[in-house]
Protein backbone atom coordinates (compact mmCIF):
# COMPACT_ATOMS: atom_id res chain seq x y z
CA UNK A 1 0.00 0.00 0.00
CA UNK A 2 1.21 3.63 -0.68
CA UNK A 3 0.91 5.66 2.36
CA UNK A 4 -2.33 7.84 0.80
CA UNK A 5 -3.88 3.91 0.05
CA UNK A 6 -3.16 3.20 4.14
CA UNK A 7 -4.51 6.59 5.32
CA UNK A 8 -7.99 6.43 2.79
CA UNK A 9 -8.51 2.89 4.14
CA UNK A 10 -8.11 3.90 7.79
CA UNK A 11 -10.64 5.97 7.19
CA UNK A 12 -12.82 3.08 6.05
CA UNK A 13 -12.17 1.15 9.74
CA UNK A 14 -10.42 -1.42 7.68
CA UNK A 15 -7.03 -2.23 8.93
CA UNK A 16 -4.16 -1.28 6.56
CA UNK A 17 -1.16 -3.28 5.85
CA UNK A 18 0.22 -0.80 8.61
CA UNK A 19 -0.37 1.77 10.51
CA UNK A 20 0.02 5.18 8.45
CA UNK A 21 2.42 7.45 10.54
CA UNK A 22 1.72 11.02 11.92
CA UNK A 23 4.32 13.49 11.78
CA UNK A 24 3.90 17.09 13.19
CA UNK A 25 6.75 19.46 14.20
CA UNK A 26 8.02 22.49 14.95
CA UNK A 27 10.06 24.66 12.48
CA UNK A 28 12.77 24.18 15.24
CA UNK A 29 12.30 20.71 15.64
CA UNK A 30 12.43 20.02 12.12
CA UNK A 31 15.65 22.11 11.30
CA UNK A 32 17.55 20.04 14.03
CA UNK A 33 16.56 17.11 13.14
CA UNK A 34 17.32 18.00 9.39
CA UNK A 35 21.19 19.11 10.28
CA UNK A 36 21.87 16.31 12.46
CA UNK A 37 20.52 13.60 10.38
CA UNK A 38 22.90 15.51 7.67
CA UNK A 39 19.41 15.34 4.94
CA UNK A 40 18.82 17.94 2.39
CA UNK A 41 15.53 19.39 3.69
CA UNK A 42 12.23 18.39 5.47
CA UNK A 43 10.70 16.61 2.89
CA UNK A 44 13.69 14.21 3.48
CA UNK A 45 13.10 14.26 6.65
CA UNK A 46 9.25 13.36 5.90
CA UNK A 47 10.24 10.60 3.39
CA UNK A 48 12.98 8.77 6.14
CA UNK A 49 10.58 8.76 9.31
CA UNK A 50 7.04 7.36 7.05
CA UNK A 51 4.98 10.65 7.27
CA UNK A 52 1.96 9.75 5.27
CA UNK A 53 0.60 13.28 5.39
CA UNK A 54 1.66 16.41 2.98
CA UNK A 55 -0.36 19.73 3.79
CA UNK A 56 -0.91 22.12 1.64
CA UNK A 57 -1.50 25.77 3.10
CA UNK A 58 -3.20 29.34 1.30
CA UNK A 59 -1.55 32.46 2.80
CA UNK A 60 -3.12 35.34 3.92
CA UNK A 61 -2.04 38.15 2.25
CA UNK A 62 -2.15 41.47 4.06
CA UNK A 63 -2.94 44.42 2.32
CA UNK A 64 -1.56 48.20 2.95
CA UNK A 65 -3.87 48.93 5.41
CA UNK A 66 -2.98 45.80 7.70
CA UNK A 67 -0.67 45.44 9.95
CA UNK A 68 1.29 42.21 9.36
CA UNK A 69 1.82 42.14 13.30
CA UNK A 70 -1.74 41.02 13.33
CA UNK A 71 -4.22 38.34 12.85
CA UNK A 72 -6.00 38.57 9.82
CA UNK A 73 -9.08 39.53 12.17
CA UNK A 74 -6.25 42.08 13.38
CA UNK A 75 -5.15 40.58 17.08
CA UNK A 76 -1.83 41.82 17.42
CA UNK A 77 0.08 38.81 18.81
CA UNK A 78 3.09 38.59 21.15
CA UNK A 79 5.67 36.10 22.93
CA UNK A 80 7.12 33.04 22.01
CA UNK A 81 6.51 31.39 18.41
CA UNK A 82 2.66 32.46 17.26
CA UNK A 83 2.51 34.63 20.76
CA UNK A 84 -0.70 35.85 22.42
CA UNK A 85 -3.20 37.89 21.79
CA UNK A 86 -2.43 41.43 23.27
CA UNK A 87 -6.44 42.79 22.73
CA UNK A 88 -9.40 42.13 22.73
CA UNK A 89 -10.66 44.80 20.51
CA UNK A 90 -14.88 43.87 20.57
CA UNK A 91 -14.83 43.38 24.44
CA UNK A 92 -17.41 46.14 24.70
CA UNK A 93 -18.90 46.54 20.93
CA UNK A 94 -22.61 46.64 20.31
CA UNK A 95 -24.04 45.08 17.12
CA UNK A 96 -23.54 48.22 15.21
CA UNK A 97 -19.54 48.02 16.47
CA UNK A 98 -19.75 44.66 15.31
CA UNK A 99 -21.43 45.29 11.61
CA UNK A 100 -18.89 47.97 11.19
CA UNK A 101 -15.41 45.69 12.24
CA UNK A 102 -12.96 45.68 9.51
CA UNK A 103 -13.46 42.08 9.35
CA UNK A 104 -10.92 39.84 6.45
CA UNK A 105 -11.62 40.06 3.39
CA UNK A 106 -11.38 35.96 1.97
CA UNK A 107 -10.51 37.20 -1.81
CA UNK A 108 -6.86 38.06 0.14
CA UNK A 109 -6.00 34.18 0.65
CA UNK A 110 -3.53 33.48 -2.15
CA UNK A 111 -4.62 30.30 -3.51
CA UNK A 112 -2.79 30.50 -6.64
CA UNK A 113 0.27 27.90 -6.37
CA UNK A 114 -2.47 25.74 -4.56
CA UNK A 115 -3.26 23.14 -7.45
CA UNK A 116 0.46 22.52 -8.11
CA UNK A 117 1.11 22.07 -4.17
CA UNK A 118 -1.04 19.60 -3.65
CA UNK A 119 -0.39 17.92 -7.07
CA UNK A 120 3.30 17.50 -6.13
CA UNK A 121 2.44 14.61 -3.54
CA UNK A 122 -1.00 13.62 -4.50
CA UNK A 123 -0.35 10.68 -6.06
CA UNK A 124 1.41 8.87 -2.64
CA UNK A 125 0.09 10.69 0.47
CA UNK A 126 -2.26 12.10 1.78
CA UNK A 127 -3.23 15.22 1.14
CA UNK A 128 -4.39 17.91 3.82
CA UNK A 129 -6.07 20.87 2.67
CA UNK A 130 -8.04 23.67 3.79
CA UNK A 131 -8.38 26.75 5.93
CA UNK A 132 -6.99 25.67 9.90
CA UNK A 133 -10.21 27.75 10.24
CA UNK A 134 -9.87 28.76 14.24
CA UNK A 135 -12.83 30.09 14.81
CA UNK A 136 -13.01 29.37 18.73
CA UNK A 137 -9.59 31.22 19.13
CA UNK A 138 -10.42 34.43 17.07
CA UNK A 139 -14.24 34.61 18.74
CA UNK A 140 -12.27 34.71 22.23
CA UNK A 141 -9.85 36.88 21.20
CA UNK A 142 -12.07 39.35 19.04
CA UNK A 143 -14.28 39.56 22.64
CA UNK A 144 -11.76 38.13 25.54
CA UNK A 145 -12.15 35.03 27.21
CA UNK A 146 -13.70 35.41 30.10
CA UNK A 147 -16.23 38.38 28.58
CA UNK A 148 -17.12 35.68 25.63
CA UNK A 149 -18.16 33.62 28.50
CA UNK A 150 -20.06 35.93 30.23
CA UNK A 151 -21.79 37.04 27.31
CA UNK A 152 -22.70 33.81 26.05
CA UNK A 153 -25.33 33.77 29.22
CA UNK A 154 -25.95 37.75 29.28
CA UNK A 155 -25.70 38.53 25.25
CA UNK A 156 -26.21 35.99 23.87
CA UNK A 157 -27.43 36.95 20.18
CA UNK A 158 -24.17 39.63 20.56
CA UNK A 159 -21.89 36.76 20.32
CA UNK A 160 -23.43 34.76 17.82
CA UNK A 161 -23.21 37.67 15.76
CA UNK A 162 -19.90 37.77 16.22
CA UNK A 163 -19.44 34.05 15.48
CA UNK A 164 -20.93 34.10 12.18
CA UNK A 165 -19.17 37.05 10.97
CA UNK A 166 -15.64 34.83 11.52
CA UNK A 167 -17.42 31.45 10.37
CA UNK A 168 -18.64 33.65 7.19
CA UNK A 169 -15.29 34.22 6.36
CA UNK A 170 -13.68 31.23 7.33
CA UNK A 171 -16.96 29.33 5.45
CA UNK A 172 -15.97 31.52 2.21
CA UNK A 173 -12.01 31.19 2.17
CA UNK A 174 -12.51 27.60 2.04
CA UNK A 175 -14.97 27.34 -0.46
CA UNK A 176 -12.95 29.38 -2.55
CA UNK A 177 -10.02 26.79 -1.64
CA UNK A 178 -12.10 23.93 -2.59
CA UNK A 179 -13.30 24.82 -5.65
CA UNK A 180 -9.52 25.55 -7.25
CA UNK A 181 -8.30 22.06 -5.75
CA UNK A 182 -10.84 19.42 -3.88
CA UNK A 183 -9.86 17.25 -6.51
CA UNK A 184 -6.39 17.01 -4.83
CA UNK A 185 -7.58 17.05 -1.32
CA UNK A 186 -8.34 13.81 0.88
CA UNK A 187 -8.77 15.79 4.44
CA UNK A 188 -9.96 18.69 5.40
CA UNK A 189 -8.01 19.42 8.33
CA UNK A 190 -9.21 22.25 10.77
CA UNK A 191 -7.58 23.21 14.52
CA UNK A 192 -9.42 24.38 17.19
CA UNK A 193 -8.26 24.04 20.80
CA UNK A 194 -11.14 23.07 23.25
CA UNK A 195 -9.68 21.58 26.09
CA UNK A 196 -7.69 22.17 28.68
CA UNK A 197 -5.56 19.64 31.17
CA UNK A 198 -8.52 18.84 33.20
CA UNK A 199 -11.43 18.99 30.77
CA UNK A 200 -13.39 20.97 28.44
CA UNK A 201 -13.32 24.79 28.25
CA UNK A 202 -16.71 24.72 27.65
CA UNK A 203 -19.68 22.63 29.02
CA UNK A 204 -21.52 20.43 26.23
CA UNK A 205 -24.92 22.87 26.60
CA UNK A 206 -22.66 25.44 25.65
CA UNK A 207 -20.94 23.54 22.92
CA UNK A 208 -23.96 22.42 20.84
CA UNK A 209 -25.71 25.45 21.41
CA UNK A 210 -22.92 27.59 20.01
CA UNK A 211 -19.84 25.82 18.60
CA UNK A 212 -21.52 22.42 17.15
CA UNK A 213 -23.23 23.97 14.56
CA UNK A 214 -20.16 25.51 13.18
CA UNK A 215 -18.39 22.30 13.16
CA UNK A 216 -21.25 21.11 11.00
CA UNK A 217 -21.34 23.82 8.49
CA UNK A 218 -17.18 22.90 8.29
CA UNK A 219 -18.03 19.03 8.10
CA UNK A 220 -20.90 19.64 5.55
CA UNK A 221 -18.41 22.06 3.47
CA UNK A 222 -15.72 19.18 3.36
CA UNK A 223 -18.08 16.16 2.84
CA UNK A 224 -19.93 18.30 -0.07
CA UNK A 225 -16.70 18.22 -2.16
CA UNK A 226 -15.89 14.56 -0.93
CA UNK A 227 -12.76 14.90 1.25
CA UNK A 228 -13.28 13.63 5.09
CA UNK A 229 -12.74 16.36 7.90
CA UNK A 230 -10.42 15.97 10.81
CA UNK A 231 -10.28 18.22 13.26
CA UNK A 232 -7.20 19.19 15.58
CA UNK A 233 -8.09 19.37 19.35
CA UNK A 234 -5.62 19.83 22.11
CA UNK A 235 -6.29 18.70 25.62
CA UNK A 236 -8.92 17.06 27.57
CA UNK A 237 -12.12 17.07 25.82
CA UNK A 238 -13.97 13.23 26.05
CA UNK A 239 -17.38 14.95 26.98
CA UNK A 240 -17.27 16.91 23.90
CA UNK A 241 -16.54 13.92 21.00
CA UNK A 242 -20.28 12.61 20.78
CA UNK A 243 -20.90 16.03 19.72
CA UNK A 244 -18.52 16.33 17.52
CA UNK A 245 -19.36 13.03 15.78
CA UNK A 246 -22.54 14.24 15.38
CA UNK A 247 -21.35 17.23 13.75
CA UNK A 248 -19.66 14.70 11.02
CA UNK A 249 -16.04 15.40 12.02
CA UNK A 250 -14.44 11.89 10.29
CA UNK A 251 -11.65 12.36 12.59
CA UNK A 252 -9.70 13.60 15.55
CA UNK A 253 -6.13 14.52 16.08
CA UNK A 254 -3.37 14.60 18.53
CA UNK A 255 -5.07 13.07 21.70
CA UNK A 256 -3.03 13.48 24.65
CA UNK A 257 -3.21 10.61 27.05
CA UNK A 258 -2.14 12.78 29.88
CA UNK A 259 -4.95 15.07 30.29
CA UNK A 260 -8.32 13.84 31.98
CA UNK A 261 -10.44 11.70 30.35
CA UNK A 262 -8.50 10.53 27.05
CA UNK A 263 -7.51 7.22 28.05
CA UNK A 264 -6.16 5.36 24.66
CA UNK A 265 -8.17 2.17 25.14
CA UNK A 266 -11.15 3.86 27.31
CA UNK A 267 -11.50 6.52 23.50
CA UNK A 268 -11.07 3.13 21.20
CA UNK A 269 -13.75 1.21 23.14
CA UNK A 270 -16.08 4.30 23.19
CA UNK A 271 -15.71 5.78 20.22
CA UNK A 272 -13.03 4.05 17.58
CA UNK A 273 -15.72 2.94 15.30
CA UNK A 274 -17.14 6.08 14.95
CA UNK A 275 -14.19 8.56 14.24
CA UNK A 276 -10.43 7.83 13.31
CA UNK A 277 -8.26 8.73 16.53
CA UNK A 278 -4.74 10.25 15.43
CA UNK A 279 -1.72 10.44 18.19
CA UNK A 280 -1.96 9.20 21.83
CA UNK A 281 2.08 8.23 21.81
CA UNK A 282 2.94 10.61 24.52
CA UNK A 283 4.88 13.43 23.70
CA UNK A 284 5.98 14.66 27.05
CA UNK A 285 6.59 12.02 29.81
CA UNK A 286 7.82 9.27 26.61
CA UNK A 287 8.90 11.19 23.91
CA UNK A 288 10.69 14.44 25.91
CA UNK A 289 11.85 12.43 29.43
CA UNK A 290 11.86 8.98 28.13
CA UNK A 291 14.71 7.14 26.53
CA UNK A 292 14.62 4.93 23.02
CA UNK A 293 13.83 1.70 25.18
CA UNK A 294 10.93 3.04 26.78
CA UNK A 295 9.35 5.01 24.02
CA UNK A 296 9.68 1.70 21.73
CA UNK A 297 7.68 -0.17 24.94
CA UNK A 298 4.88 2.54 24.77
CA UNK A 299 4.95 3.15 21.08
CA UNK A 300 3.97 -1.01 20.63
CA UNK A 301 1.56 -0.84 24.16
CA UNK A 302 -0.37 2.11 22.45
CA UNK A 303 -0.66 0.26 18.94
CA UNK A 304 -1.82 -2.36 20.62
CA UNK A 305 -4.61 -0.45 21.85
CA UNK A 306 -5.83 1.59 19.40
CA UNK A 307 -4.41 -0.55 15.41
CA UNK A 308 -6.74 -3.35 15.58
CA UNK A 309 -10.17 -2.48 13.42
CA UNK A 310 -8.06 0.19 11.97
CA UNK A 311 -9.67 4.15 12.33
CA UNK A 312 -5.79 4.77 14.55
CA UNK A 313 -3.42 6.82 12.82
CA UNK A 314 0.13 6.16 15.15
CA UNK A 315 1.71 9.68 16.06
CA UNK A 316 2.50 12.15 18.92
CA UNK A 317 -0.40 13.43 21.34
CA UNK A 318 0.69 16.88 20.23
CA UNK A 319 0.46 18.57 17.22
CA UNK A 320 4.06 19.53 17.28
CA UNK A 321 6.95 18.21 18.37
CA UNK A 322 9.39 20.53 19.93
CA UNK A 323 12.68 21.03 19.74
CA UNK A 324 13.76 19.67 23.06
CA UNK A 325 12.19 16.38 21.96
CA UNK A 326 15.35 13.76 21.75
CA UNK A 327 15.78 13.26 18.00
CA UNK A 328 16.52 9.41 19.06
CA UNK A 329 13.31 8.89 20.77
CA UNK A 330 11.70 10.55 17.85
CA UNK A 331 13.61 7.93 15.62
CA UNK A 332 12.41 5.49 17.29
CA UNK A 333 8.78 6.06 17.76
CA UNK A 334 8.97 6.16 13.86
CA UNK A 335 10.90 2.64 13.56
CA UNK A 336 8.37 0.69 16.16
CA UNK A 337 5.37 2.15 14.03
CA UNK A 338 6.59 1.07 10.71
CA UNK A 339 7.89 -2.75 11.94
CA UNK A 340 4.80 -3.14 14.10
CA UNK A 341 2.60 -5.73 12.91
CA UNK A 342 -1.04 -7.22 14.50
CA UNK A 343 -1.35 -10.82 15.56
Amino acid sequence: MTSKERVLTTFEFREPDRVPCWLGASTEFIDLAVRDLGLKNEEDLRRLLGDAFRRVTAPYRFQEHENEDHTPFGIPRAGIGYGMAMDDPLRDAGFEEVEKYPWPDPENVDISEYRKQASEHFNDYAILGGDWSPFWHDWAELLGMENLFIKMYTEPDLVQQVLDRIMDYYITVNTRIFEEAADLIDIFFIGNDFGSNTGPQIDVDLFDKFVTPQLKRLADLGHGYGMKVMLHCCGAFRELIPSMIDAGLDGLHALQPYTRGMDPGELKSEFGDRIVLNGCIDSKTVLIEGNPGYVQQETNRTLDIMAPGGGYIAGASHDWLLEETPLPNVLTMFETIRDYTMD
